[in-house]
């Protein structure tokens, strides 16, 4: 049952208001002036207020005020008999949610009630999905890297300084982007995402700034771009090492004049974006082979930030485990699963190639896939505990301390060595055969020797 508490000195209106609501299964509560409402309000925490504007005392509007101090979400309507456009208007600014005339009309009360207690459910919803969102983007962890991080995060995000992020793939630079647009002052304007890499080449202009009827075949109607979409607001510009020389330039005047024109137009459309950009490449090695312009470089690393890959913060991974299995089994309308401490050393001294998103679709699979509540050792995929993929510096069967003789400890080392710099970059054998300055033929016998598979 709704409670509705209306605040009026005329005896007559509160008694109607009486048997009106309690007649449509509401239950009313009422206050003869503003400072017995105001005490009202802190005791039956109501979903919607009726309040008139003329009363002795403190009047609607000064009510109105204080009770916005101190409840912001507090629906309100206010009524009066001698009100005007300009005391109406002035009521809505102070956040009121609406206005209604004396003498009240049964129909129209019972209507701008319902108005208002949908709209009271709708915030309510909204607020319970903000808080499932920001939960689901929480950043876990409490290892060094991950909270020197967040503060520099926390010292950042207040200002507007425009932010590059860098890091390995399925680190979470999303993430940091997130938290970055929710800690700052932008936080209740959008935050728009882009990403550049999955954008095709002759789309991007048009995804970014938008473009006018006719200017192109299929441009049947005028479509706002992302940095319109984004004003006063973040955009996000993930894999930005992967746009076009010819867009860092359209995307580098944006930033310096904070105006653009949309494809096929000609008006000049100005906006106020903060731009966050993520790339998981070296951008001042592409600078270097001529792939990213220098001037949109530096025009980006005003706040640089780094995310650290998984196998940086190993003590993360508990934590990071049990948050998402929380998080799907919940998703799964599913008891919560718990991980056996012998699959969660496993998990632990993995080298995690793909990092966070590797370990989070590993740890969906197991809440879907595994029968009982508790995840073992043999629930865990193959690569996971095989000799082959074990960490030798956690003391698991096959670390090179446990081998017969040096020749045998060296292969072993030699074996686990090249495994965790191709699971690093990700099976490439180039990119591997590079990094360990060995020929990508020499490689490949010694991926063949030691009877190493590839993942594809």
């Amino acid at each position: 049952m709704k409670t509705i508490l209306i605040i009026d000195d005329e005896d007559s209106i509160r008694f109607s208001l009486d048997g009106i609501l309690q007649d449509e299964g509401f239950r009313p509560v009422f206050a003869s002036n503003g400072e017995e409402g105001l005490e009202k309000i802190k005791e039956e925490n109501p979903d919607l207020v009726l309040l008139d504007i003329w009363m002795p005392g403190i009047d609607g509007l000064e009510t109105l005020r204080r009770a916005k101090e101190q409840w912001p979400d507090l629906l309100v309507v206010m009524m009066s008999g001698h009100g005007t456009i300009e005391t109406a208007v002035k009521a809505l600014k102070m956040g009121a949610y609406d206005f209604i005339e004396k003498p009240l009309a049964l129909e129209k009360v019972l209507l701008c009630v319902q108005n208002a207690l949908k709209m009271g459910q709708l915030l309510e919803e909204n607020r319970t999905l903000k808080a499932r969102i920001a939960k689901d983007y929480e950043m876990i962890g409490e290892s060094a890297p991950i909270a020197d991080l967040k503060q520099q995060i926390s010292i950042a995000a207040p200002t507007n300084g425009w932010v590059l992020i860098t890091g390995e793939n399925g680190t979470g630079k999303e993430l940091v982007a997130r938290a970055i647009h929710n800690l700052s002052n932008r936080r209740d304007k959008p935050f728009v995402e882009v990403n550049c890499a999955a954008i095709p080449e002759d789309l991007i202009e048009s995804e970014l700034f938008g473009h006018e009827k006719g200017s192109f075949t299929g441009a049947t109607t005028q479509r706002k771009g992302k940095f319109d979409l984004a004003n006063e607001g973040t955009l996000f510009l993930d894999e930005i090492g992967d746009m076009s020389l010819k867009t860092q330039a359209k995307v580098l005047r944006i930033l310096q004049e904070r105006k653009f024109e949309r494809v096929g137009g000609t008006r000049t459309i100005e906006v106020d974006v903060r731009v966050i950009a993520a790339t998981n490449k070296n951008l001042e090695e592409e600078i270097q082979n001529g792939h990213f312009r220098e001037d949109l470089f530096y025009r980006l690393n005003v706040l640089p930030f780094h995310v650290p890959p998984l196998r940086e913060r190993r003590e993360d991974i508990a934590s990071l485990v049990r948050h998402f299995l929380a998080h799907f089994s919940r998703q799964e309308s599913r008891e919560e699963k718990t991980m056996a401490p012998d699959a969660m050393k496993v998990l632990q001294n993995y080298s995690w190639p793909g990092n966070v998103r590797e370990l989070k679709n590993l740890i969906e699979r197991l809440v879907i896939m595994t029968p009982g509540n508790e995840i073992r050792l043999k629930d865990l995929p193959a690569n996971l505990t095989s000799k082959q993929n074990s960490s030798f510096s956690s003391g698991l069967t096959g670390s090179p301390l446990d081998a017969g003789n040096f020749r045998e400890a060296k292969e072993e080392f030699e074996r686990e060595y090249i495994l965790r710099k191709l699971q690093e970059n990700e099976w490439n054998i180039s990119r591997t055969a590079e990094e360990i300055d060995l020929e990508r033929s020499n490689l490949h016998r010694k991926i063949k020797a030691h009877g190493i598979e590839l993942k594809k």
